[in-house]
């Protein structure tokens, strides 16, 4: 991976939010309104860096877009905590990576919360009974096509999990207070068709969170932690 640029903005100093005020902010900025660009290609998601957006709008003219939905699944212990999981190294999308437990919206799916918490269930055993949805968080795009739709969820300490080996290799949690202080988030660079453009990336002991992983914990970082 190329190494981290320095940031010539320096970020204010963190907010330390604990559970409670965590799923209070939460629950008072996000909802459950389905963003029309979920589905439409002409409605580019915003990334806040203009490499990605031209990106977007060029994968956009080429290929169909993909919706997807994923849980970002925050287990309500005193020090709470982010489940993600590291996908099976076979797979044809992202093999090895961490990711929040999710994938494509499906026809059968009500909804992409639905979709988030069937996807949770069948990669990593987690039971509805232990999630309290809260609302979605911003449209993200990818370079594959993806628009992923992520459910924020407050979730039930004491829940089993049951590791689906043909999607997934680990499931394993991150601190919420490692993953939302702005000193964690690495700010890399890579090269589009001529075009610089900007990822995030979060190394957290021997794993390595980045890409749309690492840019939705942007993201939710930038809505319920900036004031």
């Amino acid at each position: 991976m190329n190494k981290p640029i320095p940031d010539s903005k320096p970020e204010r100093e963190p907010v330390a939010l604990g559970a409670t005020d965590f799923f209070a902010r939460s629950r008072a900025r996000l909802g459950f309104d389905v963003p029309a660009g979920l589905y439409d290609p002409n409605i580019i998601p915003a990334s806040g860096d203009p490499g990605t957006d031209k990106m977007l709008e060029i994968i956009a003219r080429e290929q169909p877009v993909r919706p997807a939905a994923v849980l970002i699944a925050v287990v309500d212990h005193p020090e709470p905590t982010i489940l993600l999981t590291q996908r099976s190294a076979h797979l044809n999308d992202h093999a090895g990576q961490i990711a929040f437990p999710g994938g494509k919206i499906d026809a059968t799916d009500a909804s992409p919360l639905d979709a988030a918490l069937r996807e949770a269930e069948e990669e990593v055993g987690l039971s509805r009974d232990f999630v309290e949805p809260i609302g979605y968080l911003d449209l993200y795009g990818t370079g594959f096509g993806f628009r992923i739709l992520p459910t924020v969820a407050r979730v039930r300490p004491g829940f089993a999990l049951t590791i689906n080996h043909s999607e997934v290799d680990d499931a394993f949690e991150v601190p919420l207070s490692f993953l939302m202080n702005p000193v964690n988030h690495q700010l890399h660079s890579k090269e589009f068709r001529g075009m610089e453009r900007f990822y995030y990336a979060m190394p957290f002991a021997e794993r390595y969170i980045w890409g749309a992983t690492a840019g939705m914990l942007r993201v939710l970082y930038e809505r319920i932690y900036s004031s």
